[in-house]
Order: C-alpha cells, then structure tokens, then sequence
C-alpha cells in the first residue's frame, strides 16, 4: 500500500473519530440540559432539547454511511477495522443516549408544575451527575485510548443500577402513602429508568472500546438489568 494511500486511510480513521467526538459532546449537552428542564420545570429547554435530538439523529445515519464507504473503498482488516466497527457501534448508543435525553425533556414537560418534592428531585440529580460523569468518562477514554479509565467505567456502572433501585423504592412509597403523587412519581419514575439506561449505554462504548484497542472483549460481570427488573419504555 503507497504511502499516499495509508495517509488516506488515516484521514478518514481521525474523520470518523472527530465524528464521534461531536456526537459525544452533542449527546452530554442533550443529557444535561434534559435534566435540568426537568429540575427547573422549564418547558421551553425541554422542548430545545427535543428539537436537538433531530441533529444527532441526523449525524448517527452520516456517521453510519460514511463508515460503509470507508469499508468499501479501503477493504480494512484487524485494528483499522476495528476502529470502524467501533464508530459504528459508539454511534449508536450516543444516539440512544440521545433518545434517552428527549424522552426524559417529554416527561419534563408532562410534569410541569407538580414536581414538588425537593428529596426527589435531589435523586434524580445525583443519578444524572453520574450517568453524565460516565459519559464524559469513556468519551475521553475513546480520545486517549485509556483501558484503564474503560475498566473503571464499566465497573462504576453498579453505582448508577443501585442508586436507580433506591429511587425506585422510593417512588413506589411516595406513591403508596398518596395517591395524588401518582402521577408525578409515574413521570419521574420513567426519567430515572432513562437515566439509568444512559450509564448502560456509556458502559456499552466503554466495552466497544476496550474491543477496538485491545482486540479483546471486557469480561461482562454486571447484570443488564436493576434489581427492580421492570422494563420501562
């Protein structure tokens, strides 16, 4: 292979990784500003945050594409084609990461005016500031290569599972001992779990990229599922 030809290829590698750069940063603003629409009861950031998902759709389906031509045209094998795959698969959970952050600025909106109760709304927070550390995490891990920050992030993800079925007790309390908070903690119930789904999709990149550096896969010892085992849409 000529020398212009590697040089080529390497062009398209670091474009497929700026790609996913931007869909990062764009899929951690979703996530946050999701949250706090839904701390502030501020419809109007929660309906920006719904809009700006669009976006990262939009360059989830150019990332995919571009990944199929580089496959075309440059017939990659062992590490080169890892790195791809990889793109491909991160690209799709920070898109899902993305619907997690629309889905939780909808229940934002359907709330609105009800969230009252201060030691619930502390929860969500605490849930959210570490699904978003994890995030941040394995993104800059994807930048350096770091495995031993991808370990870690793997590892911390128990902490996001346990802090979920906590809230979730919670919740079900709320509910049990008033009526009327049923429909304030059903909302709020379905944020969490949307929380709690973006730590597994951090923990999904971290595995991906522990993959394409290593060529090994990350021994998975968590459960996919919180001790509450209720699937929520």
């Amino acid at each position: 292979m000529s020398d212009h030809i590697v040089s080529s290829f390497n062009e398209d590698l670091k474009d497929l990784a700026s790609r996913i750069v931007e869909m990062g940063g764009l899929a951690e603003t979703l996530v946050s500003d999701a949250v706090q629409a839904l701390l502030r009861k501020d419809s109007g950031l929660a309906e920006r945050t719904i809009e700006a998902d669009r976006r990262l759709d939009e360059m989830q389906t150019q990332l995919e594409e571009r990944c199929i031509l580089v496959i075309a045209r440059r017939q990659p094998v062992a590490r080169d084609l890892r790195e791809i795959f990889a793109a491909l698969r991160i690209s799709n959970d920070l898109e899902r990461v993305g619907d997690m952050a629309k889905n939780i600025s909808k229940r934002a909106q359907a709330i609105e005016g009800n969230f009252n109760s201060k030691q619930l709304a502390l929860g969500v927070e605490h849930m959210a500031e570490l699904a978003m550390e994890q995030l941040k995490a394995v993104l800059d891990a994807y930048t350096t290569g770091d495995l031993e920050a991808v370990e870690q992030v793997h590892a911390r993800d128990k902490q996001i599972d346990a802090l979920y079925t906590s809230l979730f007790r919670q919740l079900l309390t709320y509910m049990m001992e008033d009526p009327r908070n049923i429909t304030m903690c059903a909302h709020l119930l379905f944020c969490a779990k949307n929380i709690e789904r973006i730590g597994d999709h951090a923990t999904n990149i971290a595995e991906n990229i522990y993959y394409m550096v290593s060529g090994d896969h990350l021994p998975i010892d968590r459960p996919k599922k919180d001790e509450t085992d209720v699937d929520l849409p």
